[in-house]
């Protein structure tokens, strides 16, 4: 649906400059448009090997694993369907921390590792294939409500822009980030509570 609309809104727009007598303007936005994507995605590109380079080096140095572990109790709670020290609870930890820090990049690949192994924990309880379990449903929602608290994207696109003041976004993206998140840790254990799913509580 989204490739029709941006579709026809391109082909509306070169059909009123080729009948306003303005194909230049098109011409020169094409071509200033695609030099400004250029720029951004190398801009991007160096920002995400940077951070997750810097994430890697955590990993290695341990920092990783002693933050996994400091935050396990919290997602015990919100995963209580998931065995403490899994490799489920590793990498949704290792998510958590990588969109902490905004590292939206890093916290993708080990967002999809998390929903393979909690796959991997639907099949052996016997719950039906393709239903999303409790666990899973819960991952997405708080995954999706992304505290952060150094948004590494917004900060490099503004930089990238021009921005007198790229850093001027962390308070704002901080407490919008803290009040979804809120949001999305109640609901979760309200659906722990009162959801039943294969026995669970």
């Amino acid at each position: 649906m989204m490739n029709y609309l941006w579709g026809g809104m391109i082909l509306l727009g070169i059909l009123w400059a080729f009948f306003s007598g303005r194909m230049d303007a098109v011409s020169d936005a094409a071509l200033t448009g695609a030099e400004d994507a250029v720029g951004l995605c190398i801009t991007m590109l160096g920002v995400m090997c940077m951070w997750t380079g810097l994430m890697e080096i955590a990993r290695a140095a341990g920092i990783v694993e002693k933050l996994s572990g400091g935050i396990s109790p919290a997602m015990q709670k919100l995963f209580p369907g998931v065995p403490p020290g899994s490799k489920a609870e590793e990498y949704i930890s290792l998510n958590v921390i990588a969109n902490v820090l905004g590292l939206g990049w890093a916290a993708t690949p080990a967002g999809l590792k998390a929903m393979k192994e909690l796959d991997v924990l639907r099949e052996k309880r016997g719950l039906p294939k393709g239903i999303a379990t409790k666990d899973m449903c819960n991952f997405l929602i708080f995954n999706i409500s992304s505290l952060q608290l150094i948004p590494v994207n917004l900060i490099a696109y503004r930089s990238q822009y021009g921005s007198e003041n790229p850093t001027g976004i962390i308070a704002p993206a901080i407490l919008a980030t803290l009040c979804s998140t809120l949001v999305a840790v109640v609901f979760i254990l309200l659906v722990n509570r009162f959801y039943k799913e294969g026995g669970d509580a």
